[in-house]
């Protein structure tokens, strides 16, 4: 099992949480301007861009730091992580998940900032793309549980180590399925309002698609759990196998 007991080592998984979700961001954030300057009649291409790149970029960056942290890079899923494993001595403490969350917020706005350098754009940015609307909503809930169920149904079946490849696959094919095209990520989701392009969203639009996330991440732990009820055993696998040394 993987020990993430709280310790000297907290600090370099939270920079791992940090630094690995704010170059999450940057790639969809990217990604996405470039897309608007490479194919700027194109929404639909556009789409295919900014997909292909968080596809690549996100299981990347899975590998890279997996192993120090677990490569949340999402509330929802170290919330998870906790809750699954908190009655069989596994998963995230309940403190540790308070600091991954705020690390990963951190970043997710860090991220969208360097984006916006990059491209030569204001640092400083509101997104004004409104996003909500019912069936928008309910694609939100299918995208997160959805991301959710796959983590963990991996870590209890010995397939952690395919998360990198398994995980970037499921949010490439969810830009396309859902309505949402697949935040799934609360962190990720308040990133994205600091940059007013192809991939912002309206401060507006980020509570409602929080709450639904939050929603999406209990429909896919109950999903988990009735298909795997002792998934807890594995929750210190999520996303990848991870230590403390």
């Amino acid at each position: 099992m993987a020990d993430v007991n709280p310790g000297p080592d907290l600090a370099r998984r939270l920079l791992a949480e940090c630094v690995g979700t704010a170059l999450l961001v940057t790639v969809v954030v990217g990604s996405g301007i470039a897309a608007q300057q490479l194919s700027p009649d194109d929404v639909g291409l556009q789409l295919l861009e900014n997909s292909t790149a968080t596809v690549f970029g996100l299981a990347v960056l899975i590998l890279l730091f997996g192993p120090v942290s677990g490569a949340h890079f999402n509330p929802v899923v170290s919330a998870a992580d906790w809750l699954l494993g908190r009655r069989g001595g596994t998963g995230l403490p309940g403190a540790d998940v308070l600091a991954y969350a705020v690390a990963q917020v951190v970043g997710a706005i860090a991220g969208a900032v360097l984006a916006n350098v990059m491209y030569g754009l204001d640092a400083a940015q509101i997104a004004t793309h409104e996003r909500v609307s019912a069936g928008v909503l309910v694609g939100e809930v299918v995208a997160t549980a959805g991301l959710v169920a796959l983590i963990f149904a991996l870590a209890r079946t010995g397939r952690a180590p395919l998360s990198a490849a398994a995980v970037g696959a499921y949010i490439g094919s969810a830009y396309w399925f859902t309505s949402s095209t697949s935040f799934a990520n609360p962190a990720v989701t308040v990133g994205r309002v600091f940059s007013d392009t192809f991939a912002g969203i309206a401060p507006s639009s980020v509570l409602p698609f929080v709450a639904v996330q939050v929603v999406g991440g209990g429909v896919g732990i109950a999903l988990v759990r009735a298909l795997y009820p002792d998934v807890a055993l594995t929750a210190d696998d999520a996303v990848v196998p991870h230590h403390s040394s």
